[in-house]
């Protein structure tokens, strides 16, 4: 029987996707209060909101090509740390201007997450595991959001929102520790790994693949201008755009539209995050169930990354529509769980696209493109809810973004010996 010590590198990994959007949500978590405390309008919480995408957008490309070069473990303690100590140096804002200048430095750390992750996978796990691992792993990112309602919410409430900050902070520290002393960058790299998982790992990521055929002469940049990779970036920037509107103003929507109070909103909240763990982890068993059914590969990880994405902007239009707690909690719930079926599926089409050498730069140049996004979208929905309909007009526009997301992957990724897959199905 094969090892399985890699599963308790997808435990870590699961860890600190968890730690990573904790620490990101709190923000979101305690708007409500920091909003008055620090006399922020809307447009101005949008703008903070915001700041934090310009330095994560940059780091996600850069934290990808650090991992291919150093190796995940590093990068991660690297990412970790900053992010950590900035997350728990934000009780020290005073106004808009320290908490925008906070808030991007964050972002700087926080960029290396999932292109580092995306590259420790490829490291650790067999191919056809690669759905289903990013799909476990990613769970952890919506389970975090889950938790981090009710915890720094309900902190907040007992002792402040400045004290929400430390605590979840002081966690990463802990994880850094965890993290050394049992992953390395390979399974040969690790004593605690027998040679029957190691082998089994190895044997299946230097089989025949797509993406390692005839480019031994190709560089990183050669990937970054094709139209596959920029194609999935449009599709990760759709399913990121509605999944950082939640993030972000999603408790006030629950408080200010809906009329939750705080502890009736911190317990909400936890609903649509925990769906988007379902959709996350249910996503990817199911992407790879169908890439071991299917013969055509690229194929089975664009169906696994499309149907969520148009499911998921059919609910969205629907929250635009409804006004009552029971079906907006509902609607949202299911806009999350299929983004996050879609958006490991999107990771997913990476491996098939790419060669293993030069997957953490791809994966972070499509995580860059995606996090344009983040930018882009807390800022228009604060703009929206201010001046321009409220809510409904930035679920709407959502949905919007997620109809191109569609089109973009549907039409536009295919390998790079196109014409030959072209013959095998109408998607690729």
């Amino acid at each position: 029987m094969h090892g399985r010590y890699r599963y308790t590198v997808a435990g870590l990994l699961f860890a600190a996707g968890m730690i990573n959007y904790m620490d990101r949500a709190a923000l979101g978590v305690v708007a409500p209060i920091i909003s008055k405390d620090l006399s922020l309008t809307p447009s101005q919480l949008g703008v903070i909101f915001s700041s934090f995408f310009f330095g994560y957008s940059i780091f996600s490309f850069v934290g990808g090509h650090l991992a291919d070069r150093f190796g995940p473990t590093r990068v991660f303690t690297w990412a970790m740390g900053a992010w950590s100590l900035l997350c728990g140096m934000t009780v020290a804002a005073t106004g808009f201007v320290s908490l925008f200048i906070l808030r991007a430095l964050f972002g700087f750390g926080e960029g290396p997450m999932n292109s580092t992750t995306n590259r420790a996978i490829t490291n650790w796990f067999p191919r056809d595991e690669t759905a289903t691992m990013i799909g476990f792993t990613f769970s952890g990112q919506t389970f975090g959001n889950a938790v981090a309602g009710p915890l720094v919410g309900l902190v907040a409430v007992a002792f402040g929102w400045r004290v929400s900050f430390v605590i979840v902070a002081l966690l990463g520290f802990l994880w850094i520790a965890v993290w050394r002393l049992f992953v390395t960058d390979t399974p040969a790299q690790n004593r605690r790994v027998g040679v029957q998982e190691r082998e089994l790992i190895e044997r299946s990521r230097n089989a025949a693949h797509p993406a390692e055929e005839g480019d031994d002469g190709l560089t990183l940049r050669a990937y970054l201008v094709r139209p596959s990779t920029l194609a999935l970036g449009v599709g990760l920037f759709a399913v990121n755009y509605t999944l950082f509107i939640f993030i972000s103003w999603l408790p006030s929507y629950f408080t200010n539209a809906l009329h939750l109070d705080l502890t009736q909103m911190s317990l909400m909240t936890a609903i649509p995050w925990a769906c988007g763990a379902i959709g996350y982890f249910g996503g990817g068993l199911a992407a790879d169930v169908l890439f071991r059914r299917m013969d055509n590969k690229l194929l089975a990880r664009k169906i696994a990354a499309v149907l969520p994405l148009a499911l998921s902007g059919l609910a969205m239009l629907a929250v635009s529509f409804v006004s009552s707690t029971a079906p907006a909690v509902a609607l949202v719930a299911a806009a999350v769980l299929f983004l996050t079926a879609s958006s490991q599926a999107v990771w997913a089409v990476v491996h098939e696209l790419v060669p293993s050498r030069h997957l953490g730069g791809v994966s972070g140049f499509v995580h860059l493109m995606a996090n344009i996004s983040g930018i882009i979208g807390p800022t228009v929905t604060g703009l929206a809810v201010e001046y321009f309909g409220g809510y409904s007009t930035g679920f709407a526009l959502g949905a919007t973004i997620d109809l191109i997301g569609v089109l973009a992957m549907t039409f536009v990724v295919r390998s790079r010996t196109g014409a030959r897959s072209a013959a095998s199905g109408a998607m690729t």
